[in-house]
């Protein structure tokens, strides 16, 4: 089982703050594939993605226990 974190405007679009899914042996790409999917988190495409606390690129694959953070831009001053 993975966790996922939803931060910013993603926890309003999910209706959530986490997720618990069995989806270790995919890849981030995958995931977000998925999530898209399943909760029509639009904006997905345009975050960054963090693995267990540090950032990490879409084709690293996820293994059971981890913890997978999504991350929108940051605006404002």
């Amino acid at each position: 089982m993975i966790n996922i974190l939803f931060f910013a405007r993603l926890q309003e679009e999910a209706g959530r703050e986490s997720l618990h899914v069995e989806k270790a042996g995919c890849t981030i790409r995958e995931l977000k594939e998925w999530l898209n999917e399943e909760y029509r988190l639009t904006g997905l495409n345009r975050t960054m993605t963090a693995r267990n606390e540090e950032f990490t690129n879409e084709d690293a694959v996820i293994a059971d226990g981890d913890t997978i953070a999504f991350i929108p831009p940051v605006s404002g001053g």
